[in-house]
């Protein structure tokens, strides 16, 4: 049986950012089975592991050298290969140079009664090792990074500087160069704890020489490390840690030898709103908040360290300093932000530019408060709730420009509540302003009262209508406003019931931005908007299961209403799988009738021309012509589909006895306006044609 080997191969660098090291490993899980193959060298299993500081790939059992090949292809048939005089052709030629070989060396051989030609070619096996240094190189070279460097006079880039290189098979150093760096067997450690340089003896003692050396080389156990000492503090302490996927994630990549340890803060830093705590915490620090039994912020936290455990209550006390002046930062600001009403701070929003044609974000409050005017209106809102409406849609951005916002990001929308709650406005507006970026993603909840939902939609609708009127609306993946995010969220709340029309919201909204004297194309722009709207429906029905014809048949009919949309689409997708027949009947009754019609003849029908069944299908027309609206507009979209399937029977008797191509011109007229009445009944509902091959 051939030996095989242990690979290793780790590349030593600066402190990688968290979340590009974790999409690295991901990488790599595709890149090293990928580079193996098409080097052909044979391997058993590899595996890829990573800390802030190195990139390690392992495989095992990997072959001293490729398999030897005896590769066949088959060219063009001899008769396209060769002249009549038995010389080669420039097909033959060809064929043989691109295989490497002579045309004298082709072979020729029947297949299937045709003689064709055939080059045959050995490939002699070739050690793994002389293949190994571009193949790693590679793993260097092709990794794909948010952003890249050059450092010192290199040309080469890389996500952070490149400080060693090791490479080996075995006991036997693979050479390869980067970046002025040669490779070889020599690894370094945790940066505090055991630096290094430390010398690897053979590729299998790679890990267990970077664990010796307070380096922990996978995510995953990192991970559960961190869990484990979080659990151990929980059961310590009697309270619960929040653990947020993503800080997690970089906490995890930001240690290579991870100990969580308990912090604490004053107390009277609990009179600061939490959400500024938290995000001190989590956002800028990176801790982990405690919680008591009845999920009240505590003032202990989770630090999770990189440092000498020898060293842990200096680790702890310095890191207690940080929160406590950022903490203390935070109580200033906050009673700073606290002697001025909310209210007076909306001036100040002039001077903060919400984009560079669309003037200051005080021009979109005042934008916000004229479309929550309308929408109130529009919604049927008892007056106090539509002047919660009003107030909470001029406020809602005032807190951008207080300390605390402008310190703590994360919590604007969340400032602006307590600032209004504290200048004495009605819970409501203070609760819709917490709440007015909501739902920020799919799946998000949305604002949990109707005038909070209303000051969500007018705040996403005024950037999407503003963008798209500038002609600065999203292409490809570059949407830096979120218009996409902000279009499903709209979408979300109109499906979930929101009383409000998108087109005439959308009219308002373009009118407002004119008033404020902005010029562009109010028709272009509508188009757009409405265009956008379609789209983002289309892709959110389609993310949720809906079948492509369904939601195509649906937008088919011009319904721009996308609660409409999806509760027709919803509709047909129920009547497929519940009532097949009813579906079955409405593609077959419309195809029949739609392959024939002349849509050019109009739908004005002569009843003195009808026959008995032509009276019968004309009554029934017109029954469907009356009832199908009245379905429509009471949201009764199954009875639609109903009434509709009634005209099965009707259709059917009569292309049963009836020749709608009469000689007689007349009648043949006559008929064929018959149908193209009939196929109106059902431009309204969908475009059933697109339907009638699922049917």
């Amino acid at each position: 049986m051939a030996q095989t080997h242990t690979l290793a191969f780790e590349i030593g660098v600066e402190e990688i950012p968290a979340f590009d090291l974790h999409a690295a490993a991901d990488q790599l899980q595709g890149m090293v089975p990928a580079a193996f193959d098409a080097a052909r060298i044979p391997y058993g299993s590899f595996a890829v592991r990573t800390s802030p500081r190195r990139i390690i790939v392992m495989a095992y059992d990997v072959a001293d050298a490729t398999e030897a090949l005896m590769e066949e292809h088959r060219g063009p048939a001899a008769k396209i290969a060769f002249d009549e005089a038995g010389k080669p052709t420039k097909a033959a030629i060809g064929f043989a140079r691109g295989k490497g070989l002579a045309p004298e060396d082709l072979e020729r051989r029947e297949v299937g009664g045709v003689e064709y030609v055939f080059a045959t070619k050995s490939v002699p096996a070739v050690p793994v090792i002389d293949l190994l240094p571009t193949v790693l190189t590679g793993f260097i070279e092709d990794l794909k990074w948010p952003r890249s460097q050059r450092w010192a006079a290199y040309r080469e880039y890389f996500v952070r500087p490149v400080r060693w290189i090791l490479a080996l098979l075995d006991d036997a150093v693979i050479p390869l160069r980067f970046a002025n760096l040669t490779s070889g067997n020599v690894s370094w450690g945790h940066r505090v704890l055991a630096p290094g340089p430390h010398e690897v003896a053979t590729a299998a003692d790679l890990l267990d020489v970077v664990r010796s050396e307070y380096v922990v080389p996978s995510e995953a156990e990192r991970e559960e490390i961190i869990r484990a000492g979080v659990a151990r503090i929980e059961e310590e302490t009697g309270l619960a840690a929040e653990l947020p996927a993503k800080t997690l994630l970089e906490v995890v990549n930001l240690s290579e030898y991870p100990q969580p340890l308990l912090g604490s803060f004053d107390e009277e830093f609990l009179r600061v709103p939490e959400e500024i705590i938290v995000d001190a915490m989590l956002m800028h620090q990176r801790y982990f908040p405690l919680y008591d039994a009845d999920h009240a912020l505590t003032n202990k936290f989770v630090i999770v360290s990189n440092g000498d455990p020898r060293c842990a209550a200096t680790i702890v006390d310095g890191n207690e300093r940080v929160v406590r002046a950022r903490l203390d930062d935070a109580k200033f600001f906050y009673e700073e932000d606290l002697k001025q009403p909310l209210e007076a701070y909306v001036e100040k929003l002039d001077q903060v530019v919400f984009q560079e044609s669309l003037g200051t974000v005080r021009a979109k409050a005042l934008r916000l408060q004229r479309l929550a005017r309308f929408l109130g209106r529009e919604a049927g809102l008892p007056a106090a709730d539509a002047a919660d409406l009003e107030r909470a849609a001029y406020l809602c951005k005032a807190d951008l420009v207080t300390n605390a916002v402008i310190e703590f990001t994360s919590v604007q929308g969340v400032m602006g509540s307590y600032y209004a709650a504290a200048a004495g406005e009605t819970p409501q507006v203070a609760r819709a302003i917490g709440q007015h970026y909501q739902p920020r993603f799919a799946g998000d909840a949305a604002p949990d009262s109707t005038v909070g939902k209303l000051v969500a939609f007018a705040d996403k609708l005024d950037t999407i209508c503003g963008l798209f009127a500038v002609r600065q609306g999203p292409t490809g993946s570059s949407d830096p406003f979120g218009l996409r995010r902000g279009a499903i969220g709209i979408v979300g709340m109109l499906d979930a019931g929101l009383p409000v029309s998108l087109g005439s919201s959308v009219d308002e909204s373009l009118a407002a931005f004119a008033d404020q004297g902005i010029v562009f194309d109010a028709a272009a722009a509508r188009a757009a908007v409405i265009d956008f709207f379609a789209t983002r429906t289309k892709v959110i029905l389609r993310d949720r299961g809906a079948a492509a014809d369904a939601v195509d048949s649906v937008l088919a009919t011009g319904v721009a209403e996308p609660a409409i949309v999806c509760s027709r689409v919803r509709a047909l997708e129920a009547a497929r799988t519940q009532s097949p027949e009813v579906m079955g009947n409405l593609a077959i009754a419309y195809a029949r009738a739609n392959n024939l019609r002349d849509a050019s003849l109009g739908t004005e029908v002569d009843p003195a021309l009808f026959g008995g069944v032509e009276s019968s299908l004309d009554d029934a027309v017109a029954a469907a012509a009356e009832a199908v609206p009245q379905a429509l507009s009471a949201h009764d979209y199954p009875a639609a589909l109903r009434q509709l399937a009634a005209l099965r029977g009707p259709i059917d008797a009569f292309f049963d006895e009836v020749r709608v191509m009469d000689d007689d011109v007349a009648l043949r007229a006559n008929r064929l306006r018959l149908l193209n009445k009939f196929v109106a009944v059902f431009t309204g509902v969908a475009d059933f044609g697109k339907l009638a091959k699922r049917a």
